[in-house]
């Protein structure tokens, strides 16, 4: 199927490798010009080599999201590097989940500069120009925590449903100007996160992640391919989702007890 993404310019924070540079890369096969942020500058310019290597039309800016003016950065780099702004990802975060009572007013905060503020601010950044566009699509990564939070997930399970918020808030103000906001929720997805934890547990990758599925109950058996991450936010970024606005889409393996 094409997505009719030829051309289009995607913003996409938190891009230097697992889903943001899954995203990147499942943008640029379809065509599209993708502007890429993060805080790792190696990482950064590795992904963007690569993808270059596939042809792609790549802008990478380092920007840690949690600092407001660097966010603000990357979307103008962005504009002046193309003249137009289609869609944007927030992606940037980390897990972050303890008990309650561990959790101290500056990870409280630290975790919401990450995942609640910087999505806010990109997409304020970036509004003008999606409207200048006449159309354009917001998609945030979220966690399946923002739907069904459990015991021991603060802080991040409360900054993802704040992020559930933002999302049907935005999408109903911003859907008169033909901009679509939606969310993706995460389960358990291969990520370099979980390369990272099976280094650290002394595991080769692949039993690790058979481990954690098995552990986590996943309905399908298996932890999630980044790849299928990244084909339904590309999906919902595209014309093809276009009467898509204010959802939020579990991609999980079932393994969310809510819809």
């Amino acid at each position: 199927m094409d997505l009719e993404l030829g051309g289009k310019v995607v913003l996409v924070t938190g891009g230097s490798d697992g889903l943001g540079a899954a995203v990147a890369r499942t943008l640029i096969r379809e065509g599209a010009k993708v502007a890429l942020c993060a805080r790792g500058v190696e990482r950064l310019e590795a992904t963007a080599a690569a993808l270059r290597a596939e042809g792609g039309d790549v802008l990478t800016v380092q920007a840690d999201v949690s600092r407001a003016w660097e966010v603000e950065h990357f979307v103008d780099a962005a504009h002046a590097r193309w003249g137009r702004i289609d869609a944007l990802v927030n992606n940037a975060g980390t897990a972050a989940a303890q008990p309650f009572a561990s959790v101290s007013d500056a990870e409280w905060e630290a975790d919401f500069q990450l995942k609640v503020f910087a999505a806010i601010r990109a997409s304020r950044q970036a509004l003008p120009f999606l409207k200048e566009a006449g159309s354009g699509a917001i998609v945030n990564v979220l966690s399946i925590g923002a739907k069904t939070p459990g015991a021991n997930s603060t802080p991040s399970s409360v900054s993802r449903a704040a992020g559930l918020a933002l999302t049907k808030a935005l999408s109903k103000e911003l859907g008169p100007h033909g901009i679509r906001v939606n969310a993706v929720l995460v389960g358990s997805i291969e990520s370099g996160q979980w390369v990272r934890r099976a280094l650290e547990a002394g595991k080769p990758l692949e039993p690790f992640l058979q481990e954690r599925a098995r552990h986590a109950g996943i309905p399908l058996g298996r932890v999630g391919r980044a790849e299928e991450f990244a084909d339904t936010v590309a999906f919902l970024l595209s014309p093809r989702g276009g009467y898509i606005s204010g959802a939020a889409i579990n991609v999980d393996g079932g393994l969310s007890a809510a819809v």
